[in-house]
């Protein structure tokens, strides 16, 4: 098994279990679980807020849904040159993180409004973590041919 197809295979498991976690315990702290924002309890104060917070939750995995799933149709069909651009592709969309979600994540934090505290900065290492590995990977795969 090549180093590209390693790199897309951890990823979808551990998105997958992102998932698991956003469809049937959005209430965790766990993985992608939205526990860890005070608001999210807060929220269930009103039924309507509660159903659109419950949907944008069911929203987002269904979004990693769709990239798992793209992405096991490039390892099961794609060639060499389409794992490559995957894994590119991987790396801007992940990169994208730093640019919007993770200013307003790391405000909530100071704010304490995220718990555990200091939440923002675990997310922003583990978001890296993929973003390493998926550079690491395809440097690899090029340098190693």
């Amino acid at each position: 098994m090549d180093i590209l197809t390693v790199a897309i295979v951890v990823f979808c498991i551990m998105e997958l279990g992102n998932v698991l976690i956003l469809y049937f315990h959005p209430d965790s702290k766990l993985g992608n679980g939205v526990a860890v924002f005070d608001a999210w309890r807060d929220i269930k104060t009103n039924e309507e807020t509660d159903l659109f917070a419950h949907y944008m939750a069911y929203w987002v995995a269904g979004v990693k849904l769709i990239f798992i799933f793209l992405l096991l149709v490039v390892l099961f069909t794609g060639t060499v040159k389409t794992k490559e651009w995957a894994v590119v592709a991987m790396i801007l969309s992940i990169a994208t993180y730093y640019w919007r979600l993770h200013p307003i994540i790391r405000k909530l934090d100071n704010l304490g409004k995220i718990s555990p505290k200091g939440y923002s900065k675990a997310l922003g290492y583990m978001i890296g973590g993929f973003l390493c590995m998926f550079s690491m990977a395809l440097l690899f795969h090029f340098l190693l041919g």
